[in-house]
């Protein structure tokens, strides 16, 4: 496998699947509730809520599919600019942080609203979810872009 593509696919696996962890866990501590129909809601992105809640298992794969490929698409993208904006050379910390809360916005201001219409923004949640986005997805993406490209300890 080509190398390149081989660290992408790690990177997103690894950030995927610490998002959905974070996911489950903000959903049960803000609700006290597991989120068995986490995924459906995912899916129903794609084909309609009507669709999706009585869901089963197949639309809950879909729902898995759709968010590992947003943390790929996420992951592609760092990994790509990385090379051609010698900003991101900075801090693989301070660069992942700041991806981290990128992406949250990115996501929670741009897809969200463009296909669940009602979803509401909250500033208090929003600061945890920056927090939280930018150690469980943007330092990990950073750093091992930062490994991938074989960047200097000390580089700027």
């Amino acid at each position: 496998m080509n190398r390149f593509f081989k660290a992408v696919l790690l990177t997103g696996l690894f950030v995927g699947t610490t998002d959905m962890l974070y996911a489950f866990t903000m959903q049960w501590i803000f609700s006290g509730k597991f989120a068995d129909k986490m995924l459906n809601g995912i899916a129903s992105v794609a084909i309609g809520g009507k669709n999706a809640f009585p869901g089963n298992d197949w639309i809950a794969f879909l729902g898995l599919f759709f968010h590992y490929f947003i943390a790929f698409s996420f992951t592609l993208f760092f990994f790509w600019v990385f090379p051609r904006v010698r900003f991101l050379r900075f801090n693989k910390y301070f660069i992942g942080v700041l991806y981290g809360i990128f992406v949250n916005v990115v996501f929670e201001q741009v897809i969200l609203p463009v296909f669940m219409p009602r979803f509401s923004f909250h500033l208090p949640r929003a600061y945890i979810n920056w927090v939280c986005f930018g150690v469980l997805f943007g330092i990990p993406i950073a750093w091992n872009a930062y490994r991938y490209y074989k960047v200097p300890k000390y580089e700027m």
